[in-house]
C-alpha cells in the first residue's frame, strides 16, 4: 500500500474547487481518499458551523466523483475541520489517499495511515470511561488494520453537542459530564486523548479512567490530537505512522513541545526528516503537512512571566494560543498552512502540545 497527501487552500468554506480540479485533472482518485483534516474560518467553538459547511461541500464532491452518495462518503472518511485561522495561519484541508502500488515494499518504513469510526454518542457519554474505552479500541484497530509500526500522529474528532442536545440527554434521565456545552467540548477532547494514551500504552490502562479526565494532567499522549464539534454524532479516528509494509516517498515525524515557546524541539524534529539545521527551513516545498496541538498553560505562566490568555473576556484563550504558536510554527517551518488547534487536554504537557509533520523523503 502507499499513502500520498495533498494540501490546497481555501477561499471560504464551501470551496472545494483545488480538489475537484485535483480529480478531474487525473492527480487524485476520488476513491482513494481515506481521510481530510483541515483548518476552517470559524471560531472552533460549539457554534462553528464551518466545519460541517466544509465537510458537506466536500462529501459532496467526492460522492460524485466516486459514485457514491455523500452520506455514505461520511460513512467512510473521517472529515476533521477545525476552526481558527489566527494570525498568519491559512485555512486550507489535507487530503490523504491510499492505494495499491506497483512498487512492492522494501522493508524501508513509509508513510502510513488507518482510520476507524466509534460508535455514536450522546452528550452523556461524552468525557466518560465510555468514550475513553471506545477510543482506545478504534485507535488499536485502526493501527493494526493498517500494520502500523510506529504511531506518529493520531487525530480524533469527536462530538460536541448544543445545550438542547445536553437538556434533552438531562430529560432523559442522562446525566452529561456538565451542563456547559463549550466545557464539554473539553471534556470530550480530554477522554479522547486518554484513550489514545491507552491504546498506544503511553499511560497503564488503569489510569485511563473516567476520574482523571481534566483532573491529572500529568497524563497525556505526545501524538494525540483531539478535536470537537457539533458535525458529528461518533467519533473519527485518523493513525498515521511509519510501517515497513508500505511503500512511498513520504515520512512522519513528532514531537513534544514543552510549552509554547518550545522552538528546540521543533528543530530537532525537521533535522530528523532530513532537513538542515537553520533558523528556517528553505525547502519548504518538502512538507506536506503539519499538525499541532497548543494551549494556554493553567498557572498562567510561560516561563515565569504571567500570560492573560486565561483572563480576557473578548477573546477565546484558544485563539490567543492558536495564534500565538501558529506564528512561532510557521516561521520555522517557512509555512502557513498550519494545522494549529487549542484545547490540547492531555495533549503533551500542561502549556505544551505536540507537533507532527509530513514531508518528503530525502533518500528516497
Amino acid at each position: 500500500m502507499r499513502a500520498d497527501v495533498h494540501r490546497f487552500s481555501i477561499a471560504d468554506p464551501s470551496d472545494v474547487s483545488a480538489l475537484k480540479a485535483a480529480i478531474d485533472g487525473g492527480i487524485i482518485d476520488a476513491s482513494s481518499i481515506v481521510a481530510v483534516i483541515g483548518k476552517t474560518h470559524g471560531n472552533g467553538l460549539v457554534n462553528d458551523y464551518t466545519r460541517g459547511y466544509l465537510t458537506l461541500c466536500l462529501s459532496i464532491l467526492i460522492g460524485e466523483r466516486s459514485g457514491r452518495t455523500a452520506q455514505a462518503v461520511r460513512e467512510q472518511v473521517p472529515f476533521v475541520f477545525s476552526g481558527g485561522v489566527e494570525g498568519v495561519l491559512s485555512p486550507h484541508y489535507t487530503v490523504f489517499t491510499v492505494t495499491a502500488d506497483e512498487v512492492p515494499a522494501t522493508n524501508r518504513k513509509a508513510l502510513a495511515i488507518g482510520v476507524g469510526f466509534t460508535a455514536p454518542m450522546r452528550p452523556a457519554d461524552i468525557g466518560r470511561q465510555a468514550q475513553i474505552d471506545a477510543i482506545a479500541s478504534a485507535v488499536a484497530q485502526a493501527a493494526t488494520r493498517a500494520a502500523i509500526e510506529d504511531v506518529h500522529f493520531v487525530q480524533v474528532k469527536g462530538p460536541a453537542f448544543t445545550l438542547a442536545d445536553i437538556i434533552e440527554d438531562q430529560r432523559a434521565g442522562r446525566s452529561p459530564a456538565t451542563d456547559n456545552p463549550g466545557k464539554l467540548m473539553s471534556f470530550g477532547r480530554a477522554a479522547c486523548a486518554l484513550g489514545v494514551a491507552k491504546a498506544l500504552g503511553e499511560i497503564p490502562a488503569d489510569l485511563a479512567v473516567e476520574a482523571a479526565v481534566l483532573k491529572d494532567f500529568s497524563l497525556y499522549s505526545s501524538v494525540a490530537s483531539m478535536s470537537a464539534g457539533v458535525e458529528v454524532d461518533v467519533n473519527e479516528v485518523i493513525v498515521i505512522g511509519m510501517s515497513s509494509k508500505w511503500s512511498g516517498t513520504l515520512a512522519v515525524e513528532h514531537t513534544t513541545m514543552i510549552d509554547a515557546l518550545d522552538v528546540g524541539s521543533i528543530h530537532a524534529m525537521v533535522q530528523r526528516l532530513g532537513f538542515p539545521a537553520a533558523p528556517q527551513i528553505a525547502d519548504a516545498g518538502r512538507v506536506r503537512a503539519v499538525f499541532i496541538k497548543c494551549e494556554a498553560q493553567r498557572d498562567g505562566m510561560v516561563r515565569g512571566r504571567p500570560h492573560t490568555m486565561l483572563n480576557d473576556g473578548d477573546i477565546n484563550e484558544q485563539r490567543h494560543i492558536r495564534g500565538a504558536v501558529g506564528a512561532i510554527a510557521a516561521s520555522i517551518l517557512n509555512d502557513t498552512g498550519l494545522f494549529v488547534s487549542g484545547g490540547a487536554e492531555h495533549q503533551g504537557p500542561d502549556g505544551g502540545g505536540m507537533i507532527a509533520v509530513i514531508a518528503e523523503k530525502v533518500d528516497v
